[in-house]
């Protein structure tokens, strides 16, 4: 066999490629190997990641917005509106202020209810009970239908959920004041619990109390009086 040094050169050049392809694919592989993580448990899935916030259950809303306002959140929201007050009688000032661990105890309450009721706000529920169409008939309506509530929180959501946040922001504020037991700082949160549901109800409950509403109605209550004056003074007896 002749030899061509060419050639083995050739054939030597190649098997060093080989083995160096395969020591690189090696290192590779055991890198990989040694860089891997376990897969996560349940418990991890549940605490390390955006799914912490899943539900546990399915949700099924059982009374409308209206009820649910009715029975639930306005009676907690008035432990925190009458949790400060100030009162004239004939007798003197009477104030009225958490004084006591019960006392600060049904703030507490309130403010707890009101931020975790908000949630129930997001679940889909109708917005009056069947047949209750709201003030939402006759010439100029004050309040919208339940329809139209409706198709007003389907067109803007956002809005909708922002109305929602601003009234469980104000119960955690509440919440920190608890904390600190600061009395003056309750008139705060009564001012701010009040602004976040009125803004609320005149964009979905009552938008037509406007101030030409008022207007409106302050000529009303003036005719009103006018014929009730008219109709007391023709009731008097005549004198002879």
């Amino acid at each position: 066999m002749r030899y061509h040094p060419g050639s083995m050169d050739t054939v030597s050049s190649s098997h060093g490629l080989l083995a160096r392809a395969g020591l690189l694919l090696l290192s590779a592989t055991i890198a990989a190997c040694s860089s891997s993580k376990p897969a996560p448990t349940a418990a991890q899935k549940t605490t390390d990641t955006p799914q912490a916030v899943a539900l546990w259950g399915d949700l099924k809303a059982i009374v409308s917005v209206k009820e649910l306002m009715k029975y639930m959140i306005d009676p907690v929201a008035d432990n925190l509106f009458d949790a400060v007050s100030t009162t004239l009688t004939i007798h003197g000032t009477v104030e009225v202020a958490p004084k006591t661990e019960e006392d600060w105890d049904k703030v507490q309450t309130g403010a707890t209810s009101l931020a975790e009721a908000a949630t129930l706000l997001k679940i889909r529920r109708p917005f009056t009970p069947p047949g209750d169409e709201n003030n939402s008939t006759g010439p100029d309506p004050v309040e919208l239908s339940p329809a139209k509530i409706t198709a007003k929180v389907e067109r803007d959501p956002v809005e909708w959920n922002a109305r929602i946040e601003a009234m469980r922001n104000v119960a955690l504020e509440a919440l920190d004041v608890v904390k600190r037991k600061d009395v003056n700082e309750l008139w705060d949160v009564g001012e701010n619990l009040d602004k976040a549901c009125e803004a609320c109800h005149r964009s979905y409950w009552y938008p037509g109390e406007d101030a030409k509403f008022y207007e409106k109605l302050g000529r009303r209550l003036q005719e009103f009086r006018e014929q009730s004056a008219r109709g007391t003074a023709s009731a008097k007896p005549q004198k002879r």
